[in-house]
This record gives C-alpha cells, sequence and structure tokens, in this order.
C-alpha cells in the first residue's frame, strides 16, 4: 500500500469510528424502553458505577483542593490578594475541574468496568443468549448503563466539589489562619448560582452521558478475546479523556 493511501487511512479511521459511535448511540436511543424492571436495573447499575467510585472521587476532591488552595494561596499573596482565594477555588471547581476531573475519574475506574464487563458477556456469547431468549440487549444491557451514568456523575461532581471545598477550608483556615467568615463571604459574594455552579452541573450531565456512551460503545464492539477486551478498557479512558476535554472547551466557548 503506498503512503498516501497509509496516510489516508490515518486520517479517515477516527472518523469512521466516530460515526460508528454516532450510530450505535441512535440505534441505543431508538430501541429505549421503559418497563417495569427498568428502574431496578438503572438503580442497581447507578450503585454499581456511582457509589462504588466515592471512594476515590472523594479522596481525589479532598486533595485537589488542598493543593488548589495551597498554589492560589501563595499566588494572590503576592498581590495582596490572599482574602480572594475562595472565589478562585470555587469558581475553578464549579466551572471546570469539579466535571472534568470526575469525569475522568468516573471513566478511569467505573467506565473501564462497564467495557470489561460487556466485553466479557461478548466474548461468552451472553449478548447471543439474549436475542436468542427475545430480550433485547441493548434494552437490557446499554440502556440502564447509560442512564446510570446520566444520573451518578452530576452526583459525583456535587461531592467532588464538596470534598474539594473542604480541603480548601482546611489548608486557608485551619493552617493559614484566614478568617472562616472572610473565606465564606467572599466566595458567596462572587459565585453565581446559575452561571457558575448551575454551568458547571450542566457540563457534569454532558460529561456523564459521554462517558457512559463510550465506555458501553468499546465493550460492545470489542474483539470477543481477552486482548480484544484490554484494549477496549484502554480505548475507553483514552477517548472518554479527549472527548472530556474537547466538549469541555466547547461547552465553555458556549456559556462564555
Amino acid at each position: 500500500m503506498s503512503e498516501p493511501a497509509l496516510q489516508s487511512g490515518r486520517i479517515l479511521s477516527p472518523v469512521r469510528d466516530l460515526g460508528r459511535a454516532v450510530v450505535f448511540l441512535g440505534q441505543a436511543l431508538s430501541r429505549m424502553r421503559f418497563r417495569s424492571g427498568t428502574l431496578g436495573e438503572t438503580l442497581r447499575q447507578t450503585y454499581f458505577i456511582g457509589v462504588r467510585s466515592l471512594v476515590i472521587i472523594m479522596t481525589c476532591g479532598f486533595f485537589v483542593g488542598l493543593v488548589l488552595t495551597l498554589q492560589t494561596y501563595d499566588t494572590l499573596t503576592r498581590f495582596g490578594a490572599g482574602d480572594a482565594v475562595s472565589t478562585v477555588l470555587a469558581l475553578s471547581l464549579f466551572r471546570e475541574l469539579g466535571p472534568v476531573l470526575t469525569a475522568i475519574l468516573f471513566a478511569g475506574r467505573a467506565g473501564t468496568s462497564v467495557t470489561a464487563e460487556i466485553g466479557l458477556m461478548k466474548a461468552t456469547e451472553q449478548l447471543d443468549a439474549l436475542e436468542l431468549m427475545a430480550i433485547d440487549p441493548m434494552e437490557r444491557i446499554v440502556q440502564p448503563r447509560l442512564l446510570a451514568g446520566l444520573i451518578a456523575v452530576p452526583v459525583l461532581t456535587l461531592i467532588f466539589n464538596m470534598m474539594a471545598l473542604a480541603g480548601g477550608v482546611a489548608y486557608s483556615v485551619f493552617l493559614m489562619g484566614i478568617d472562616p467568615n472572610v473565606f465564606w463571604g467572599t466566595m458567596q459574594n462572587n459565585v453565581e448560582l446559575g452561571r457558575d455552579f448551575g454551568a458547571g452541573m450542566a457540563k457534569s450531565v454532558a460529561f456523564g452521558g459521554l462517558a457512559a456512551w463510550l465506555a458501553v460503545y468499546f465493550g460492545w464492539t470489542c474483539r470477543p478475546t481477552g486482548e480484544g477486551v484490554a484494549l477496549a478498557t484502554t480505548q475507553t479512558v483514552i477517548a472518554t479523556a479527549i472527548s472530556v476535554l474537547l466538549l469541555d472547551f466547547v461547552l465553555s466557548a458556549l456559556m462564555l
């Protein structure tokens, strides 16, 4: 094969993959059905990918807030604006860091689990068995995990922000001696609920749907081998991280 053809193949391959993913999402949405057992399975998946991610979300959130406050306070004190540390912390978390980091952590912990689970179902022919029993795999396997991602990521983002703020308080108030009334008062005066906090939560919903979609897609389309499942989990993390950052830029540009 000639060199131009190889280069063309490398360029078109991601476009083809994106097209397949969009077609898969369209099929999944068109075949959604809300039956009696849908709520129970969705809640079970929400627990599996959401509640079980709490430890890493809470731990990372606290230390992100701690480090962000440390660096911000050190910079602001050079300009005599150390009291504004709470404003910078809150705006950074609510607008950007909270939704983005939560989605990436979600992909690394829960997204890979979903991909591996569906990939193993495919490798052991469980998906084919569902079709033989006249059960739609899209409805039984894909739908609950997509809905669970939409529910879990915004809640995890809220918890991440709370823990990060706790880390910021631990450093600025208890270690640096900033008056807590000044800390919270400055934040309340400069952070808008709808524009700042609400925008971040809207992002988290979009990121949750995106992360769940990619996790399910790579599991659904992986090769039914151990190597194929391992490759799919890696692709889930990489694709989700890149897609979240790209979507974050687009949403931030539209919102601002």
